[in-house]
């Protein structure tokens, strides 16, 4: 880890809240010019996890664990793995504990010199859950403990784990803003008519009243955004670009996409890419107004999810698709580039494979995400 990279986890964690964790002494190694961060989602604790030792080699700076960290919702009974939703803090934490107990995991958890993360439904604790699950303060204790903040952390008074950290690289600003896409989120619509072919069961949601992130997460998240940075990479378990799926997504609550929208305009936030996962596949998608929307600029969404799958052929269009799409075992690397002229500077979006290979790669300019 370079040392002024270290020197900003000490001194700018600038968010809602701050976790624990001491950055290993990177007095033995060189600075350079590139910011690497990895991020995956979707980790069954009862499956092998040997792809921690490939997320490893990247050597990032920062690794971001994205949602379904572990299964709560999956049980073993006589042998057998049966899902219901979470009853007790106790199955939070021992679900916790066996992933924490994964040897590769342990290793990898002890290289990295930052591990933040979000939840998404089975770690948070029922499929597809909202804010009506009524274990959510219990499983936000128990994601807290695993992701070790402190104590006295603000965000243990918090309703919902979102947070963000602004690091510095190589005389940059880095910000990563977490969100929290279940705690306050209102019901989804099931589709009456059950599922189309190769789609999912829900409808958009039309009564504009109801939200994904609630009132006081969307005023946090507005101030975050009023903040300098040069790249902000925004962590959304559910994914945000793509939505013809009909699956969960930001599409679902289409008020809430095209607010978000109006928010990155309307702070000026310059460098936004998000980060999501969830739908076990992995894809990278890009946002220029194809299909109506008012984009600020062109979003880009790096979707890597999961990280125990075995291959299955994706039977789903997506128009915002750029280059391939796989479902099988994956995680994603994020590589910045930093140029002398700023906006010359690149981030380079690599989905990797189970043995390290590239599924997929794109290259933007940060000269293209600005207003």
């Amino acid at each position: 880890m370079k040392k002024h990279l270290v020197a900003a986890l000490s001194f700018l964690c600038l968010s809602a809240a701050c976790s624990s964790g001491t950055a290993p002494s990177s007095d033995d190694q060189s600075e350079d010019s590139v910011f690497t961060l990895a991020f995956a989602s979707c980790a069954n604790q009862y499956e092998p996890q040997a792809v921690w030792t490939e997320i490893a080699k990247t050597q990032p700076d920062v690794f971001l664990f994205i949602g379904d960290n572990v299964y709560a919702d999956i049980y073993m009974v006589d042998g057998k793995r049966k899902k219901n939703p979470a009853q007790s803090k106790e199955r939070f934490e021992e679900a916790y504990a066996l992933a924490n107990a994964i040897p590769e995991f342990a290793a990898f958890r002890k290289q990295v010199p930052l591990m933040l993360g979000t939840w998404d439904d089975h770690d948070y604790g029922a499929n597809d859950a909202g804010k009506e699950f009524p274990l959510k303060k219990e499983s936000q204790e128990a994601f807290l403990d695993f992701f070790e903040f402190a104590e006295d952390d603000p965000i243990r008074q918090q309703a919902g784990i979102y947070h963000s950290r602004m690091l510095e690289d190589a005389g940059n600003r880095i910000q990563i803003i977490v969100l929290d896409t279940r705690y306050h989120r209102d019901p989804l619509n099931m589709n009456p008519q059950g599922r189309p072919q190769n789609k999912g069961p829900y409808l958009p949601v039309t009564d504009k009243s109801k939200t994904i992130l609630g009132l006081e997460q969307w005023a946090w998240l507005e101030q975050e955004l009023l903040k300098p940075a040069d790249v902000r990479f925004i962590v959304s378990s559910i994914q945000f670009v793509a939505y013809e799926h009909s699956w969960e997504g930001w599409g679902i609550f289409p008020h809430e996409r095209e607010r978000m929208y109006r928010l990155i305009g309307e702070t000026k936030a310059n460098g936004v890419v998000f980060l999501s996962g969830d739908r076990h596949l992995m894809e990278i998608s890009k946002d220029s107004g194809e299909l109506g929307s008012e984009v600020p600029y062109p979003i880009w969404d790096f979707t890597s999810s999961d990280i125990t799958r075995q291959f299955t052929p994706v039977n789903e269009g997506n128009t915002f698709r750029q280059g391939s799409v796989v479902r099988d075992t994956n995680f994603g690397e994020v590589n910045v580039e930093w140029a002398d002229a700023l906006l010359q500077s690149k981030i380079i979006l690599t989905a990797r494979d189970r043995e390290g290979g590239i599924l997929n790669q794109q290259k933007i300019q940060l000269s293209e995400l600005q207003h």
